[in-house]
């Protein structure tokens, strides 16, 4: 009896706890965000002419590690990567298989959504630039935000649509808030601040980004009333939004609408060749450790394993793409 007693309880220790904190993948820095496009000649040059990114590279990318990694069998693809300021946008149009067309019903509200913030010095310049493109209006203008909320008061905002319909933002930051290269006035275009992404529950997004990823949370916020309502475009706009950074890069800004709740989810069946997709590309050293926190099921996996690609074309060695609990595509990469 007193050997069965001794097995059960080395057995007991033995045994992983159910409370133990998930294991830390240590993201260093959020490196490309990018997107999808149907026809790149056309957003490249809306990309470079509208909002002056500059060209990094040109490539076209194909084989079994390509189509591995995107998940989409059979890819050929041109991928063009854009850079503002510090931070880059990664354009791929898949020129086999062609994917779908951007949904014509795609709301603000929607889990699906997700934009790049890009910061301004002049926003009343920026949105004539923009004017005179003939851009799509998401906002009904730019909106300043109320005194009343201290996060976020004082900054300007506008949403608009690219070629392809994918939403963008501009930003402009009132003194005392926003990073320090972002009060600059030599340029009107400045760079990316964050990538935003609407989520079901901000908690268990956390558990991903922050609890897995080792993200930490920058800041947060709720906002509500008449700005933002027509910034988003959502009548009866409540949000809870949370910032996220890494050591570098970018910031990652989950939108969760606590008002109106009436947000659709994104289709399972999305694929990287899709217009509507997007995919951040996150830095770590070690990508693999993926395969530790697969049985805690915060993410899917699109790539079946992290992939290493022959070429050094994308400036990744190995990555692995996955989706987030929303759907958002997540790219993690070592350099």
């Amino acid at each position: 009896m007193k050997l069965v007693v001794a097995l059960l309880l080395a057995v007991s220790f033995s045994l992983p706890s159910s409370t133990a904190s998930p294991l830390v993948l240590h993201v260093t820095g959020v490196d490309t965000i990018g997107m999808t496009v149907s026809d790149m000649d056309r957003a490249v040059d809306f990309y470079t002419g509208a909002l002056t990114f500059e060209k990094v590279f040109d490539v076209e990318m194909s084989g079994r590690a390509y189509e591995l990694m995107t998940g989409v069998f059979g890819a050929r693809a041109r991928v063009v990567r854009l850079r503002l300021g510090d931070e880059s946008i990664e354009l791929t149009e898949y020129l086999t298989p062609k994917g779908r067309a951007f949904p014509a019903d795609l709301r603000p509200n929607d889990r699906a959504f997700q934009h790049i913030a890009i910061i301004v010095s002049d926003m009343d310049t920026a949105y004539e630039r923009l004017r005179q493109r003939h851009v799509e209006h998401a906002s009904t203008g730019p909106q300043r935000l109320p005194d009343w909320n201290p996060n976020a008061g004082g900054i300007t905002a506008f949403y608009f649509r690219d070629p392809d319909r994918h939403f963008l933002e501009i930003l402009q930051f009132p003194a005392g808030k926003g990073l320090e290269k972002w009060h600059r006035v030599d340029r009107l275009f400045l760079g990316l601040d964050h990538t935003a992404i609407v989520v079901n529950d901000t908690d268990e997004t956390l558990k991903l980004y922050r609890d897995a990823l080792g993200m930490r949370v920058a800041g947060s916020s709720e906002n509500y009333d008449t700005e933002q309502e027509h910034l988003n475009n959502v009548f009866g706009a409540r949000l809870r939004i949370t910032a996220l950074r890494a050591a570098e890069g970018p910031g990652i800004e989950l939108l969760e609408y606590l008002a109106p709740r009436d947000g659709r989810a994104a289709a399972v069946d999305t694929h990287a060749n899709d217009v509507v997709h997007w995919q951040t590309t996150l830095i770590t050293s070690e990508p693999e450790r993926i395969n530790d926190l697969l049985r805690l099921r915060l993410f899917s996996l699109v790539s079946p394993n992290v992939v290493s690609l022959p070429t050094q074309e994308l400036g990744l060695q190995r990555a692995v793409l996955v989706r987030d609990p929303d759907g958002h595509g997540v790219r993690l990469a070592a350099r």
